[in-house]
């Protein structure tokens, strides 16, 4: 079964493979993920990944295939916090998540001969404290600049996470574990491919 992911991120595509699946075609989607919408965080991360694997189904060249994609929004107070323009906006992002809680929402879509699945997944991060020369620091290591809400809990960001509840790598850009049950669903066994059957 022809496995495609629908997204660039190096991240995802590590997710990926630790899942068990690493025979699969990466593939970018056509759209305008950045459009204005006047969604909550949770539908918005759902519409962009519904829209994101329709794309790839479409632009597939196998009409059994199976199309993974996600996007990944931070959000504080129910406000989405993108990837930061530039430093200045960067320090602006980690001052106002230093010492509080906001969450982190994965839209999920799974798109495949056995039907469409599309959901939202949601990870509470606590911030510690932070001081102005923390955060200065911090995004002197360049490790911000690409990423939702200027931060990256699987590197240096890490020393700035007081703890977390819900899914660790839903953070990092795919839920893992809601994946696979996915996966289950449209006839792919991470498992079985992880023990070296198919």
């Amino acid at each position: 079964m022809k496995i495609i992911l629908a997204s660039q991120s190096p991240r995802r595509r590590e997710l990926l493979e630790r899942m068990g699946v690493r025979d699969f075609q990466v593939v970018t989607p056509d759209i305008d993920e950045h459009m204005e919408r006047d969604l909550p965080p949770d539908a918005l991360v759902v519409a962009i990944a519904g829209e994101k694997a329709v794309a790839v189904c479409r632009q597939a060249d196998d009409p059994q295939a199976v199309v993974i994609a996600a996007d990944t929004v931070v959000a504080l107070d129910g406000a989405v916090l993108g990837k930061p323009a530039d430093q200045a906006d960067a320090f602006a992002m980690l001052s106002a998540l230093a010492g509080k809680r906001h969450q982190v929402y994965t839209g999920v879509a799974v798109v495949g001969p056995k039907g469409t699945q599309v959901v939202s997944e949601r990870t509470e991060v606590a911030f510690r404290l932070l001081t102005e020369g923390e955060i200065r620091a911090y995004i002197a290591t360049g490790e911000p600049m690409d990423k939702a809400g200027a931060y990256g809990i699987q590197g240096y960001g890490a020393l700035l996470i007081e703890g977390i509840r819900g899914d660790y790598y839903n953070v990092m850009g795919l839920p893992v574990c809601r994946l696979g049950r996915m996966l289950a669903e449209a006839g792919v066994d991470c498992l079985a491919l992880a023990a070296g059957r198919s």
